[in-house]
Order: structure tokens, then C-alpha cells, then sequence
């Protein structure tokens, strides 16, 4: 009797699920997945630790913190089967903490304080380097025999005393005895553990960098330093000032010129002499105050605000007349060819907004530019260094860049109105012109009123533009601080946080809390009369 071998699974008691083969494809997956989860997880956990070592060895407990406890937070999301919403809101959240929420705080923590060039740190590492740049050679202080070595990018001078002794010490760390160092034939330290020897070529192509290398003697400001400017010697030097940590105060000892700490971040003396740098301190609302009321910087402010205001309102304004005069002779079907009409009126909207700057820079330059060369007949027009050519040009770009957009926005909206409401106002007897102005008008506006108050928000800070067209120029050379015609509100705070010699963060994050609070206010308003206009 033949018997024969039943496909069926074993049966299963009741309340009891089957179980898996572990030979079973689903099986192996999960293996597979569990094995990408340990490493990825193992990856995550070895990057933050290398970062809070980094943190703790910077003293930036803030910082450590925040990463110690996102890195368990990681961990405990991630490492079980629980917590399956928490999996897909992790990584969103991750950025929306670092790129956004963190941005804001340090943007409203910095418009407080004098953050800027000569206030970049803290009060001693100021300390150290108004010490550093007043030291000189020390007379008749021996010359050391001294290698520059290396571990990394970081540079460090490795110096041999008479007794065999050897030291080795970088920028901001000051000297420590070394353990089995590798002497030369001659009896020189040239290597210590972790850091190697540099050739002769290697300090050449660092030159600038050795030459300004300053090795703190010790781990008091007072003792001066040991440099090199040769490579092969090094020479202790000190400064001509001296740090008084208990009365805090720093005295020139050529002359006994006292310089004590004041409020805003700097050492300065009874006759108002300065030492620079300073260091970054809290000033309440003087970064404000100064933009509202200093003489020198209120009349350059005012002038960006009011031509950001008109800027913005003709770069929406305008290119929306434009797109809804299009929109509506193309409406409809009875002008032949409207779809080649339509995609042409396009194309500029497909070019990205700063490639088409830049391509209407060099067609607007003075001497070669194709306006002026062809068009014009070689006319010597300055489109973008005169200050009201300039501006003409600026919002003629960022019309032409803009006006496709509406005529999209104001077309779909068109054929958004019901046909049956246009034909019930046709059969009142109403003309076209009517239709358009009391009914198909209205209905548009509501719709894109939000829109409109978008895209001014967007004009308002079109950095794009201003910055590939003009640069923000022509500058203004009567203004204390880089501001040119052109420049918008966003394009200032650019210039007054990363341009020039004198930048200033903290000014510049104040500027950019009064252009939230302006669009915000401009947004609420504007929102507030959409909403009425709805319920009229």
C-alpha cells in the first residue's frame, strides 16, 4: 500500500500559533534585517561617542547632553520591535531640533550679545590672545633646539633641553614632559608617540602657520611662550603686558597703563584706549537700539526697509497683473493655438531663479552686454551700477522670473470657477468684461489670496536675486556699514554677519528677528483679510 505524504501543515492546537521554519525566507529576513539594525545602530553609537569625547574635551556640556540623550533616545527607539510610530518621526524630528528649533534659539540667543569680529570667544581665551599679540623676544634667552612635529592637521613643537630632557607642546597646550621620545644621531628629539617629524618641504607649505605657532610655556598667561622661526630652534618670548587674574585687570609695564574689563566685552583704559580682542558678552537690547537709533546706521536701515517693502510689493503686484491678464485671454479654447501660447509664457519658470540672474547680469552689462551692445546700438547705459537703474533692473528681472508663476496660479484658479456660475451671469446679460470684474475676480481672489501673501513673504527675503544680479550694489559709500541700493533686508544681514572685515552676528541676527516680526505681522493681517473677504 502506498503511502503518501500529506502537503498540509501538522495540525494546531487551539490558542497556539504555528511556528516558524527557521529555513522559512520570511526567517532569514528577519535575520537579515536584525543584523542591518545592530549595525547601523552599532555605527550610529560609535559616531556619538566619538563626538562626545570631542564635546567633553571642549567643555561644551551643553552640547553633550543634548547628543548623550538623543544617542539613547536612538537606541531605545530603534533597538526594539516597540516604539513603530516613534521609528518614522525620529528622523524628522532629529532635523526639525537641529536645522529649525535650534537655529531660532541661537538666533534670538545671539541678537542679545556683541558676537561679532574681536568678540568671537570667551573672556580668557580673549586673555590670552591680547598676551600673545603684545609678546616680544625675550633678551638674551637661550635658543632651544626644537622639531616640528605633527599628529593630524594639528602642529606642535618638540623641544630638547640640555639634560636630554624633552617637551612637547601645541597651541593653547602648554608644554609637558614627553615619554620615550626618538633622538637623532646628534642627540635631538625629532619624534614622540603619535606625532611624527615634518620635512623640510612640509614646513615650507606650512610656513605662515609654524611661523605663527605659539607654544604657552606654562598654564599661566604670564609666562610666555616658545616659538620657532626657523624649524629647527625655538625661543621663549613674552608679553609686554601682564594679566592680573585676582584684580583682573592688565597692565602695560612699560608704561603702568592699567586696563580694566567693561560691560561691553573689552579691556580699555581710564583714557578710553582699547585692547582688542574682546569677548563675547550679553547687551540686552543695544544691537536694537543701535539699528533704531544710531544716526549712522538708522538712515541705511531705513532705506533698505522702504526699498525692501517696494520691492517685494511690486515683485508680487505686478507679475500677478501680468499672469491674470494672460490667464484670461487664454482661458478658454477660442484663441487657436493657447497651448503653445501657454508653454511658451512658461519657459521662463523653468530656468532656476539664480541661473536666470546671472544670465541677465551678463546681458545687462554696461560695456558687452547684448542690451546694450545689440539692442541699444552700443548705447553706454549702466544698467546695474547707477542706484535707480539698478533697482529698475532688479525688479524687471524678478518680474520677468516671476510673472509665469501667476499666470499658472491665476489659470488654474480660472478653471477652478464653475462653469454654470459665468453662464447663469451670461444669461443676465452680463458681457465678459462684467464676468471677469464682478465675478470670476472675486472668486480668483479668494482663492489666491494666501498665495499672494506667501509670495510677498518670499520677495520680501529674495536673496537670490539681489545677490547673483547686483550683489546688492551699487554701494552706498557714505553708509559705516556695506549696504549697497539694491539691497534687501536679507542681503544686509548676509553682508553684516560674512561680509567685509567687520562682521557682526549679533547685529545681524537682530535684523533677522525684525524681518520675522515684519512678515509675520504683514502675514496675519493679510490672513485675517482673506478670511473676511471669504465671509463677505
Amino acid at each position: 500500500m502506498t503511502q503518501t505524504l500529506s502537503t498540509q501543515p501538522p495540525h494546531t492546537p487551539p490558542g497556539r500559533r504555528p511556528t516558524a521554519d527557521p529555513g522559512h525566507p520570511p526567517a532569514r529576513r528577519g535575520l537579515v534585517g536584525l543584523a542591518v539594525r545592530i549595525v547601523l545602530l552599532a555605527v550610529v553609537d560609535a559616531l556619538a561617542v566619538y563626538g562626545l569625547l570631542a564635546l567633553a574635551a571642549q567643555h561644551k556640556w551643553g552640547m553633550f547632553g543634548a547628543l548623550l540623550l538623543g544617542t539613547v533616545a536612538v537606541n531605545v527607539i530603534y533597538a526594539g520591535k516597540r516604539h513603530v510610530p516613534a521609528k518614522y518621526l525620529a528622523p524628522g524630528v532629529a532635523l526639525l531640533l537641529v536645522y529649525q528649533v535650534y537655529v531660532v534659539f541661537y538666533t534670538g540667543f545671539a541678537a542679545f550679545t556683541n558676537y561679532g569680529d574681536g568678540h568671537n570667544s570667551d573672556k580668557p581665551d580673549a586673555v590670552a590672545a591680547i598676551l600673545a599679540h603684545s609678546e616680544t623676544r625675550v633678551p638674551d634667552s637661550p635658543v632651544r633646539p626644537a622639531t616640528v612635529v605633527a599628529r593630524g592637521d594639528r602642529v606642535g613643537l618638540l623641544v630638547t633641553l640640555p639634560d636630554r630632557g624633552v617637551r612637547l607642546g601645541w597651541a593653547g597646550h602648554p608644554l609637558e614632559p614627553v615619554a620615550d621620545p626618538v633622538y637623532d644621531s646628534v642627540g635631538r628629539a625629532v619624534a614622540a608617540p603619535g606625532w611624527h617629524q615634518l620635512s623640510y618641504a612640509q614646513i615650507a607649505s606650512r610656513q605662515k602657520e609654524i611661523s605663527e605657532l605659539r607654544v604657552p610655556a606654562s598654564e599661566d598667561p604670564n609666562s610666555g611662550s616658545l616659538r620657532t622661526a626657523d624649524g629647527i630652534s625655538a625661543a621663549a618670548y613674552r608679553s609686554t603686558l601682564d594679566y592680573d587674574r585676582d584684580a583682573d585687570t592688565i597692565t602695560d609695564r612699560a608704561t603702568g597703563k592699567v586696563y580694566r574689563p567693561t560691560s561691553d566685552g573689552v579691556f580699555a583704559a581710564a583714557d578710553g584706549t582699547r585692547l582688542s580682542p574682546g569677548w563675547k558678552v550679553f547687551v540686552g537690547l543695544d544691537n536694537f537700539e543701535k539699528i533704531l537709533t544710531d544716526r549712522d546706521i538708522r538712515g541705511p536701515f531705513l532705506g533698505v526697509l522702504v526699498w525692501t517693502f517696494v520691492f517685494a510689493g511690486i515683485s508680487v503686484a505686478v507679475p500677478f497683473a501680468i499672469g491674470l491678464v494672460l490667464a484670461a485671454v487664454l482661458d478658454g479654447k477660442r484663441l487657436r493655438g493657447h497651448r503653445i501660447y501657454r508653454s511658451l509664457i512658461m519657459l521662463p519658470y523653468a530656468f532656476p531663479a539664480f541661473l536666470a540672474a546671472l544670465v541677465w547680469q551678463g546681458l545687462l552689462n554696461t560695456d558687452y552686454g547684448y542690451v546694450n551692445v545689440s539692442l541699444l546700438d552700443g548705447a553706454h547705459i549702466p544698467w546695474l551700477t547707477d542706484p535707480w537703474l539698478a533697482r529698475l533692473s532688479v525688479l524687471a528681472v524678478n518680474v520677468w522670473i516671476s510673472f509665469p508663476y501667476m499666470f499658472l496660479i491665476c489659470t488654474g484658479a480660472l478653471q477652478a470657477i464653475p462653469a454654470e456660475v459665468t453662464e447663469a451671469a451670461r444669461i443676465d446679460g452680463a458681457g465678459r468684461g462684467r464676468i471677469l470684474r464682478h465675478i470670476k475676480l472675486p472668486l480668483l481672489l479668494t482663492a489666491v489670496t494666501p498665495m499672494l501673501i506667501a509670495t510677498f513673504a518670499f520677495n520680501f527675503n529674495n536673496f537670490n536675486v539681489i545677490y547673483m544680479l547686483t550683489g546688492g550694489g551699487p554701494k552706498d559709500p557714505d553708509a559705516p556699514i556695506e549696504v549697497g541700493s539694491t539691497d534687501l533686508l536679507i542681503s544686509l544681514v548676509y553682508k553684516l554677519a560674512f561680509g567685509g572685515s567687520n562682521r557682526q552676528y549679533g547685529m545681524a541676527c537682530a535684523v533677522s528677528i525684525l524681518i520675522f516680526v515684519v512678515v509675520a505681522a504683514i502675514s496675519v493681517v493679510g490672513l485675517r483679510r482673506s478670511r473676511a473677504f471669504e465671509e463677505s
